[in-house]
């Protein structure tokens, strides 16, 4: 019997998380007990800490690997240099295996860092083997950005770059505050370890912890407290159905900071071109998940052929009404973007938008009570 031979250690990587996970479990401790800690540095990391992780989300992942919006040539370079500070391999690089992911999710065989292999490995045992050495150098899932003069700047020059930016510049603010070393390994390495871990957790935590109100087709969980340390990540399931969404937490009281930052440059001209999934698209795939869940467990029951036969009577009639109200919305718009609020016709279809919402509202309810209803234990 034949063992297949493991695919050979990555020495670079695993000196990296080793060498800076030692340090933030041994020098930050005492480097605290012994000489303490002042405001400046913990500002100073808690600061770079966003702005290193913000640059992945924001810049790696909704910018570039997703395109869901467009950014200032200023804020892409600041998002190049801070995300080459977060030391998880160049914009393109990052961007190839993302969408790989994307596109074969949970497949053990493609997905780089599929979840189906365990958290492990998920989390940051992809990151140990060469375990897709023939695929390291092929950017061919990625031609736009091979366009772009940020990204292959920052290719080409990723080393000095992340050399230059997780040195520089924690030793020039702890220069200023007269403790290099203490700022370096707090403000340094510490928070390199933080935006680590933070990062990783949402192709292991949010593929495991969590609700799936959008799909179930992939392992991708809605979690708003994974959210919370995650930068508005943590709303992954809506994120793998709807991709191209600039957003990932929708609501206006999901945590998302990363969305936040996104609109607010809009609103002084620094990104554009936000891109939205249509509120329709999203409504029907939350209800057509219910549908399915209260579906197989009618499928169980004595006289579930009848409950099934109501229930996608009034699912045909939801899906029916969302179709009626966004068609009525998109009229209304229109109207108003052509300046005709004042004409008859235009309170005419303002009346109307208002009948047909106060209908889908009531059928909404009607099929919220309905599917809890059948989904109570018997």
């Amino acid at each position: 019997m034949t063992t297949q031979k493991k695919p050979r250690l990555l020495i670079t990587n695993i000196l990296v998380f080793v060498v800076t996970g030692l340090i933030s479990l041994v020098f930050v401790p005492l480097e605290v007990f012994y000489r303490g800690l002042d405001w400046v540095e913990v500002i100073t990391c808690i600061s770079l800490i966003w702005a290193t992780g913000m640059s992945i989300t924001a810049g790696y992942h909704r910018l570039w690997a997703h395109k869901s919006y467009q950014a200032n040539p200023v804020v892409r370079v600041i998002l190049a240099v801070a995300g080459a500070m977060a030391l998880q391999n160049s914009i393109l690089h990052w961007a190839s295996d993302h969408r790989i992911h994307h596109r074969h999710v949970d497949d053990n065989d493609r997905d780089p860092y599929s979840a189906k292999k365990g958290f492990w490995y998920s989390h940051i045992g992809w990151m140990l083997r060469e375990y897709q050495a023939h695929r390291y150098s092929d950017y061919s899932n990625c031609k736009d950005l091979q366009k772009d003069k940020v990204v292959m700047w920052q290719h080409n020059h990723y080393l000095p770059i992340m050399l230059i930016a997780n040195f520089s510049i924690p030793m020039f603010i702890g220069w200023l505050n007269g403790d290099i070393w203490g700022m370096l390994v707090v403000a340094g390495v510490f928070r390199l370890v933080i935006v680590h871990h933070v990062t990783f957790f949402i192709n292991s935590l949010a593929h495991i912890w969590g609700k799936q109100p959008y799909t179930d087709t992939n392992t991708a969980r809605d979690n708003g407290i994974l959210a919370f340390f995650t930068f508005g990540e943590g709303y992954h399931n809506y994120h793998h159905i709807f991709e191209y969404d600039y957003r990932n937490g929708i609501k206006w009281w999901q945590f998302d900071p990363t969305k936040w930052l996104i609109s607010g440059l809009s609103f002084i001209g620094l990104t554009s071109n936000l891109r939205r999934c249509p509120e329709q698209r999203i409504e029907q795939a939350k209800a057509a998940m219910q549908l399915k869940r209260t579906k197989a467990k009618l499928e169980l029951m004595p006289n579930g052929q009848e409950l099934l036969t109501k229930l996608h009577a009034e699912y045909d009639l939801l899906v029916s009404k969302m179709t009626e109200f966004y068609s009525a919305q998109k009229s209304l718009m229109d109207a108003k973007k052509a300046n005709l609020l004042r004409s008859y016709e235009a309170l005419e279809l303002d009346f109307k938008y208002k009948e047909i919402k106060s209908a889908l509202s009531l059928q909404k309810q009607k099929w919220s009570m309905l599917n809890q209803m059948y989904m109570q234990p018997a």
